[in-house]
């Protein structure tokens, strides 16, 4: 059996470890024990915390070592062998620990009325707040030389994480009434939020949230293309105004007949527009764009041609605005009414 005189572990390079266990249980009093700083140890004996090493530098003795004493029944003083797990515990604060929703948040965008598929991605920094109550709700036991890494948390509190992350940013949008397009605004208060509420899991388990972002919250191309559409044609309602979009919209649904092999009719059923609708829509473009003959007939109606420079004229106009000539009705002596300009009266031959 060999013995070790100093027993330390002084991390891995990549600094992505949790918890190591020693790769010996062979010890005995005298032995020195190194724990560096952002570390913890536990000894550990017949599955049970025996006792607690913070940083520093320890000879191991019946004194520092009461607990486990009592478990093995150590002598005083003496080079006494013995056996005990001993785990090294990596406290420092982590704070590249990604996360991500893998599935959408499928809503309904309460200002444009779209289906969205809505993602969120950020980071939090976590840090173990204490050792032994980890050990115990988490890890429970470890081969020698096994080394727990922080990617293994991660997948243990995925769960926790992405529900938490989906009540609050599902809560924001529907009760809150926030389009999606508009809430990347409250990221920060939604990390504060959902940091409050993870906080209690994780303290359960011996972490401590040091802090927590929602850096992105995002959904497909496609679906935003939604909402683009609907905000491109309110900006041409707003700039059109009511009747005229009418009319564009009615002129595109026949564009799209046209376009349509099954003709216009084929058109209206494809769109599910049935052909009631389809007459009404039909009425309705009439009264935008108007009957070009009826135009035709109430124009000349209120209308007359100047005898003078054949200028259109107001049909009341006693002269033309444009030569000045005097248009008005002329009456003969005689009693006969003459046309404007006449110069003699064709019933009495007198001039006018």
């Amino acid at each position: 059996m060999a013995i070790f005189d100093v027993v330390r572990f002084d991390g891995l390079k990549s600094r992505d470890w949790l918890i190591y266990k020693y790769y010996s249980e062979d010890l005995v009093l005298g032995t020195q024990l190194i724990v560096q700083e952002g570390q913890v140890a536990l000894f550990v004996k017949g599955g049970t915390i025996a006792d607690v090493f913070y940083p520093g530098r320890y000879t191991l003795a019946t004194e520092n070592l009461p607990i486990l004493k009592g478990l093995i029944n150590l002598p005083f003083g003496g080079k006494t062998p013995f056996s005990a797990e001993i785990y090294f515990v990596n406290t420092t604060v982590r704070l590249d620990v990604n996360w991500g929703t893998i599935d959408p948040i499928q809503l309904i965008d309460p200002k444009y009325y779209v289906k969205l598929r809505i993602r969120a991605f950020g980071q939090m920094g976590l840090r173990i707040l204490d050792a032994t109550t980890l050990f115990r709700e988490v890890i429970g036991g470890m081969q020698k030389a096994d080394i727990v890494k922080i990617d293994k948390i991660k997948e243990y509190y995925r769960g926790i994480l992405v529900i938490k992350v989906k009540s609050a940013i599902a809560d924001t949008i529907i009760n809150n009434g926030v389009s999606a397009l508009e809430i990347s605004t409250k990221l920060e208060a939604l990390s504060e939020r959902v940091k409050e509420q993870i906080a209690p899991d994780f303290v359960q388990y011996g972490f401590t949230v040091a802090n927590f972002y929602i850096q992105s919250i995002n959904f497909p191309d496609e679906d935003f293309e939604m909402i683009n559409k609907i905000l491109t044609d309110k900006a041409a309602f707003e700039l059109m105004g009511d009747g005229r979009y009418a009319t564009k919209r009615s002129f595109d649904v026949y564009e799209g007949a046209a376009n349509n092999q099954s003709g216009v009719a084929g058109a209206f059923a494809a769109g599910g527009i049935g052909l009631g609708a389809a007459v009404n829509m039909g009425a309705s473009m009439n009264q935008a764009v108007g009957n070009p003959m009826q135009k035709e007939n109430t124009q000349k109606e209120n209308t007359k041609t100047c005898v003078s420079c054949g200028a259109l004229i107001p049909a009341n106009s006693k002269f033309c605005p444009e030569c000045g000539f005097n248009n008005s009705e002329i009456i003969c002596e005689c009693g006969n009414k003459l046309a404007p300009g006449t110069k003699f009266c064709p019933q009495c031959g007198k001039k006018v």
